[in-house]
């Protein structure tokens, strides 16, 4: 199995599928159909003649169930098919470890980024492993390859093995996650799952029953353009007005000191003009409630700013992106209770771990579909020096097995 997933691991991350927020189409590039339609491929190859793709760029299938005496419920193994936008993911190009015996590692194109093995302690727990890293110029792609690569092992098992006693069991790749957008257009009832997994997480042992809650911001400042030699009572530099205001964001709410359950208020784009100026924002905590002090908080440094540019004009917008998916999840224990049996019979220890961000299952969850996430083996997500273990993810794929052992068992 670890051989088979390293290989499908490895003919995913060379396909550039980057989704893009600028975009206003979905998917927002049209490059992840290369992807979907690649997996459409082999999910009927396997012998699931049913798998398509639709116009959304959602890649579906059906493994029927082998049991006929009784019911049971239907489950469904998810992950998205794009990589972030602010990292490239073109001209990818993998370079593997065998048998790893610790130490830094270097990239092959890039000499001065290095993995390092003191900021990547977990690498201390896969002594012996095979290691996926980047040249150092491209992200990986093991967010979320790596579990479309551990899903599509699993199921393959399960068919070559009919043995196996199963119910039925539903797949689904999506586009357009790392946007916030991956289950925008999708059809919770017409897919028909009871409950469903992602995987889309880190090392094995870290399980996912919650989420941040997130929110959106943008504040726009308008100025006042004109020629600076004749500027003087007359110009008015929006420039000069957003840095105030990024100079006022508590430091002790930034995504680099917190940790945990910290929440954070995360600027992460900003563009500028005299005339105009552009801050963009995530907001997140897991108290949903927390995101309105998020809100007044902007909204007081942004009053404080216009009394030092009172000629500007300062718009503060918010929306909501995804919900903390943990109260519904536990309106449906059984849910959990697979996933860790599951994963104590996988051989490993497993711990409930809080996702300092959000997956899919966020948005399935609040609609009615309950997504936990499962863990698939990558670290570093969105950077150049993204890894992954290939034995990890084989971890990840033998948990799929277990999670269809536990519900045949219960």
């Amino acid at each position: 199995m670890k051989k088979e997933a390293l290989e499908r691991f490895l003919k995913y991350a060379v396909i550039d599928t980057q989704s893009s927020e600028e975009s206003e189409t979905y998917p927002s590039t049209e490059k992840q159909f290369n992807l979907a339609n690649l997996l459409v491929e082999e999910l009927k190859e396997i012998g699931l003649d049913n798998a398509n793709v639709d116009s959304n760029c959602y890649v579906t299938a059906t493994l029927q169930t082998n049991i006929n005496d009784k019911k049971l419920p239907v489950a469904a193994f998810m992950a998205h098919m794009d990589t972030a936008p602010n990292m490239s993911g073109c001209n990818v190009k993998p370079q593997i470890i065998e048998n790893y015996q610790g130490g830094d590692i270097k990239l092959s194109a890039n000499p001065e980024l290095i993995i390092t093995e003191a900021e990547n302690p977990v690498l201390k727990e896969c002594l012996g492993h095979t290691i996926v890293t980047t040249d150092g110029t491209t992200l990986l792609g093991a967010d979320d390859k790596a579990g479309i690569a551990a899903i599509m092992t699993a199921i393959n098992y399960l068919i070559k093995h009919p043995e196996i006693p199963h119910g039925e069991i539903k797949i689904a790749f999506t586009p357009d996650e790392e946007v916030g957008q991956g289950v925008k257009y999708f059809d919770i009832e017409k897919f028909g799952a009871d409950f469903a997994y992602t995987l889309d997480g880190g090392m094995p042992g870290k399980l996912n029953k919650e989420t941040f809650s997130a929110d959106s911001a943008t504040i726009e400042v308008k100025g006042k353009d004109i020629h600076p030699g004749a500027a003087k009572n007359a110009m008015v530099n929006s420039i000069r007005a957003i840095a105030d205001i990024v100079a006022a964001l508590p430091m002790d709410m930034a995504p680099e000191t917190t940790e945990g359950y910290e929440p954070f208020i995360h600027p992460y784009q900003l563009t500028g003009e005299v005339e105009c100026s552009k801050l963009c924002f995530i907001l997140r905590d897991f108290k949903t409630e927390g995101l309105k002090k998020q809100k007044e908080i902007l909204e007081g440094i942004i009053e404080n700013v216009r009394k030092k540019h009172p000629k500007t004009e300062i718009s503060l917008t918010t929306s909501e992106s995804y919900r903390n998916m943990l109260d519904k999840l536990e309106e449906k224990p059984e849910v959990l209770q697979y996933l860790w049996k599951a994963a104590e019979l996988t051989g490993v220890n497993p711990e409930w771990e809080p996702i300092r961000g959000g997956t899919d299952g966020s948005k399935l969850t609040e609609s009615g579909l309950p997504t936990p996430n499962i863990y698939a083996g990558g670290n570093n997500f969105h950077s150049a020096t993204e890894w992954l273990s290939a034995d990890s993810m084989e971890i990840a794929a033998k948990t799929v097995l277990n999670i269809v052992k536990c519900i045949v068992e219960k």
